[in-house]
């Protein structure tokens, strides 16, 4: 088999942005743009990635490096190396800069850092048409071809040239086939048509798409692969084709995990992303009946056990979530690096907090306005109301009341609660780490608990309280 190189062409300032962030490195599902194809160019298992950056070139370089520092981000290691286009002078002046980094016994294949959503089978196939001495053009059949360059073929249905949209006649303007920007040519044929190219145009550029004519007068046969699917060599210019790329994006991963049993509530209100926080690629993975409310966001990676109910409007990130729990609206699990572990029959929300290195035991209860942080419950605690719970480990069947924390910082390091099982915390409490309240026992409301307590103890720790009969308020002095 021919070795591939693969040239990823991300120089470009991208001006309908209006952003300061390179176009490349948009986010579309919680990933850069770059990082999308970064991916599927990895799913091919090429010998070498060459990224040509331009606009923002430390930064994309930068996102890279990254990138490659995260283990498993890629499906397959590869040797990534970057050069600059400085100027940008058109396409086929940022391949010449790739030029020197690719060796004559490899198939090249060029890619855009602004398409992300070409699958990684689009890509073999059409590294299978160049058969390793072809130069072979992926192209899409739109029902409006409208502004793009259109693909001429001979009688025998060989690909003679590529017209412009300005420069076609109406005959040419009928074709509804065109150029995606992506190719596969011999890396030896294509330096020869690279050292050719003219920048004798309007635009004074050196176009990539001019290696056609060379191709075809060099006697090279020039092929397509067509695909009839435009989401995949859709690229983003503007904030609003970003967003229509993103719906779609999300609508296909809606229907896929449909097709594999899960009930959205509305596919149009559902997003799966990456998880900014950890660097973590997204993946939901749903076991039987699992149901999804609307406006759920998913990032990273997150696993839904048999019969999990999402409510509305829940964030969940790099959790597990055992089978029969039910999530209320609107509860934020963030995992991070840490992760969340929701026990199976857990009931946890509305407007929860779940916090890395959260683990929940079976039938635990987390109600309202309760934060949970790096912390475990054993089976059947609960804290129902208005809780903090940080670097604690709680019993089974514990109680926790409305109002109560762990004070587990001292403003130099985070200390641990113990709370055995069977206890009862009233509420209005604070538990001052490091402390152990022991099975059993019994914690006044209002107290503030700095020192162990015995099992089956009753401890209270509060100020008398004073009674004073006959107080009067004090009275608002009237204004002069």
């Amino acid at each position: 088999m021919t070795a591939l190189d693969i040239v990823v062409m991300a120089a470009g300032k991208g001006t309908r942005m209006k952003s300061r962030i390179p176009k490349v490195l948009q986010r579309l599902a919680g990933r850069a743009l770059l990082l999308h194809v970064l991916g599927q160019a990895a799913r091919l298992a090429p010998r070498r990635v060459v990224v040509v950056t331009g606009h923002g070139a430390p930064e994309v370089e930068a996102a890279c490096a990254r990138s490659m520092g995260v283990e498993g981000y890629f499906d397959h290691q590869f040797e990534l190396q970057c050069v600059r286009q400085e100027p940008q002078l058109g396409t086929g002046h940022a391949v010449q800069q790739a030029a020197p980094l690719l060796a004559d016994d490899g198939l090249v294949l060029v890619l855009s850092g602004d398409v992300p959503l070409t699958q990684a089978d689009t890509l073999r196939a059409l590294v299978a048409a160049a058969q390793g001495e072809r130069l072979a053009l992926l192209t899409v059949t739109l029902p409006d071809p409208t502004g793009y360059g259109r693909i001429v073929r001979a009688a025998d249905g060989s690909v003679q040239r590529i017209v412009e949209h300005k420069d076609a006649s109406a005959a040419e303007r009928a074709l509804d086939e065109i150029y995606s920007g992506i190719m596969a040519v011999p890396a030896r044929l294509l330096k020869g048509w690279l050292a050719r190219l003219s920048n004798d145009n309007a635009q004074r550029e050196y176009y990539l798409t001019d290696v056609v004519a060379m191709a075809v007068q060099d006697g090279v046969p020039v092929v397509a692969h067509c695909i009839s699917d435009a989401l995949q060599v859709a690229g983003v210019n503007s904030p609003a084709q970003l967003a229509a790329l993103e719906r779609a994006h999300q609508a296909r991963q809606a229907q896929a995990l449909m097709e594999q049993g899960v009930r959205l509530a509305d596919p149009a209100r559902f997003d799966l992303r990456d998880d900014a926080y950890s660097g973590t690629p997204a993946e939901l993975r749903c076991a039987q009946d699992v149901e999804i409310d609307v406006g759920c966001i998913f990032t990273g990676r997150v696993e839904l056990g048999e019969g999990v109910q999402i409510g509305a409007h829940c964030h969940i990130s790099n959790a597990r979530i055992a089978a029969g729990a039910v999530i209320h609206p609107y509860t934020h699990i963030a995992g991070e690096q840490a992760g969340v572990d929701v026990g199976p029959g857990a009931l946890v929300g509305p407007f929860a907090r779940l916090r890395p290195g959260a683990q929940l035991g079976p039938q635990v209860h987390i109600g309202n306005f309760v934060e949970v942080k790096n912390s475990t419950l054993a089976e059947g605690a609960k804290a129902n109301h208005l809780a903090y719970l940080g670097d604690a480990s709680v019993g089974a069947r514990v109680n926790y009341g409305a109002g109560s924390i762990t004070a587990n910082y001292d403003g130099a390091n985070k200390h641990r609660t113990v709370l055995e099982a069977d206890v009862h915390v009233g509420s209005n409490c604070v538990l001052v780490a490091p402390v152990t309240v022991g099975a059993g026992a019994t914690v006044g409301g209002g107290s503030t608990i700095a020192k162990d307590v015995p099992a089956g103890a009753l401890s209270v720790a509060r100020g008398r309280q004073v009674n004073i009969p006959g107080w009067q308020r004090p009275v608002k002095q009237a204004k002069a």
